[in-house]
């Protein structure tokens, strides 16, 4: 169910990269409680990106899932933060993230939906 996108303008190598998204998943199943078998993580590295006219390390994050929790987005703000910025050496302001609470019937998984 939950959907973690990382967008970066950081190079990555193959090992840097597994262990990023490997740590990502853990974490967001362990601060949304749900099972790690169901969430995605997806990684894109190296697009031409620009934030506040400077194409310095950046980061642009989606988390999406059903049931997101309101009262959790600032815990998961502080965490993903400290994660990504942590893992790639970007500058936690040079950091977004995008949260999103899906509806059940509009995420789709194995013919169905949720």
């Amino acid at each position: 169910m939950p959907l973690l996108s990382i967008d970066t303008n950081v190079a990555i190598d193959g090992d840097q990269a597994r262990a990023l998204i490997r740590t990502a998943s853990a974490e967001v199943a362990s601060r949304l409680g749900k099972p790690e078998r169901y969430v995605m993580i997806r990684l894109t590295h190296q697009p031409h990106m620009l934030f506040a006219g400077d194409d310095a390390p950046l980061a642009y994050l989606e988390l999406k899932s059903i049931g997101l929790p309101e009262e959790r987005t600032q815990a998961l703000s502080q965490a993903l933060c400290d994660l990504v910025s942590s893992a790639l050496s970007i500058a936690s302001d040079r950091i977004y993230i995008e949260f999103a609470n899906a509806p059940r019937h509009l995420w789709g998984f194995d013919g169905g939906t949720f």
